[in-house]
């Protein structure tokens, strides 16, 4: 069966845009205006999480729609009467510990089961160096935390790893607190927090330093003024679409208005290297972000080896890298990508035991893993562990014809891509969970 693909199509906005504009517009002074931004769970989390501290956040709509956020400066924020619950949502919870870092008044972040697994030392380090302090209600170094506020100093700090999390922290508690701060990391992870912050006036920029990338908010006297943004599409949610496209036998699919971003293309730039027929087209710069649309066409997949510099801009695209990697001719090694293990669910484990379980070839390495391509039927029932990313990568398999795979928590999928499902049916007509 000849499976044709020829539409157009957008994605919703980015999640970790869609993130920073609601933190910055309850940090702003006066009514920041808001549309396309991610209607998702973990958004939600973090519009909860402003309520919860005094800030006027309207929920993000379910259609895109614009909101006003009624920022009245951090000053007037408060603090909230019960725990702030982040969900599933790290973002949410180690960017809003950079925000709650200089507020003088204490706070307990906590989340789902999942949040509360995952580690967050790595951000609390730098804060406390900053003066913030942070006392561990249950386990080390895990949810639920609680933070008390206050003067922060200036900090000049080396990140072991390329972070976005952790650089997006320190500046934001350098925006609150009113200090100059820096991060050093050995490669620009991305960078969308300087962008918006540049945006709206504040001194932030990035150097290339002995050892890496310097990122650098100057002395600063806010409040921010408020934000005009219109969110650009996700790349992370285009690559699944995009990934369809590449396996499919004829046609072409265009997704319009994704952001370009390039710390955040790494799936693509990779998708390229496995020979896929990947374009950008018609490129413009919206809210100190360049967006394009990308234009993919069927292809022969090969196999190719990911590592290194490959990894912080396709950290999040792995599961459905190695899904084409099932579809590629040859063997694909992911390495360096450790940082899987501590995400939604361990995703090394969890894509090598799905890739199996629907009869493909994979091995699992400590920092990233094996896998084999073929041509054969691939068919079984997929453990998502309530990853919205491996739900997503395993039903773009499971929708290519002569191959019957089921996703065993479909639902989970609206952490980042509320309508997948029925997009992915109209794609394919009608195949899909």
């Amino acid at each position: 069966m000849t499976f044709r693909i020829s539409d157009s199509v957008t994605v919703p906005g980015d999640k970790s845009i869609t993130h920073r504009a609601l933190m910055l517009a309850a940090c702003a002074q006066g009514d920041s205006r808001l549309s396309r931004l991610l209607p998702g769970q973990d958004c939600r989390s973090t519009a909860a999480v402003l309520r919860a501290l005094g800030c006027d956040v309207p929920e993000p709509p379910a259609d895109g729609g614009e909101i006003i956020v009624r920022g009245r400066g951090m000053d007037a924020w408060r603090a909230a009467a019960a725990p702030l619950d982040c969900g599933n949502s790290g973002t949410t919870a180690r960017l809003m510990m950079g925000l709650l870092a200089s507020r003088p008044f204490g706070s307990t972040l906590t989340g789902d089961a999942s949040l509360r697994g995952r580690p967050m030392r790595r951000i609390t380090e730098p804060l406390e160096r900053m003066g913030a302090r942070f006392r561990d209600l249950e386990s080390p170094g895990r949810l639920p935390v609680e933070v008390t506020g206050g003067a922060l100093t200036p900090l000049d700090y080396t990140s072991p790893k390329a972070s976005a999390q952790i650089k997006s922290a320190v500046l934001l508690a350098g925006l609150g607190a009113e200090v100059p701060v820096s991060v050093t990391e050995p490669i620009l992870s991305r960078d969308h927090t300087e962008r918006m912050l540049a945006s709206l006036g504040a001194p932030a920029r990035f150097e290339h330093v002995e050892g890496g990338v310097r990122a650098v908010l100057g002395a600063w006297a806010g409040p921010l003024p408020p934000l005009e943004l219109r969110v650009p599409g996700d790349p992370s949610s285009a690559a699944f679409l995009a990934a369809l496209a590449l396996l499919a036998d004829t046609g072409e699919l265009r997704i319009t208005g994704v952001c370009a971003n390039p710390t955040r293309t790494g799936f693509f730039t990779i998708a390229r290297k496995m020979m896929g027929l990947v374009a950008w087209e018609r490129g413009r710069s919206e809210g100190g972000e360049p967006v394009s649309d990308v234009v993919v066409r069927p292809s022969k997949l090969r196999a190719v080896t990911i590592g290194g510099e490959d990894i912080p801009a396709a950290i999040d695209e792995i599961p459905v890298l190695a899904v084409l990697a099932a579809r590629a001719e040859g063997e694909t090694r992911i390495t360096g990508a450790g940082e899987l293990r501590v995400k939604e669910s361990d995703r090394i484990a969890a894509i090598v035991t799905a890739l199996r379980a629907v009869g493909a070839q994979a091995e699992e390495l400590e920092d990233g893993l094996v896998v084999v391509g073929s041509d054969h039927p691939l068919r079984g029932r997929v453990a998502t562990h309530g990853d919205h990313r491996i739900a997503m990568a395993f039903g773009v398999l499971g929708a290519l014809p002569g191959n019957e795979i089921e996703v065993d928590d479909p639902e989970c999928a609206a952490v980042s891509y509320p309508r997948f499902w029925e997009v992915l049916r109209g794609l394919t007509g009608g195949r899909g969970s």
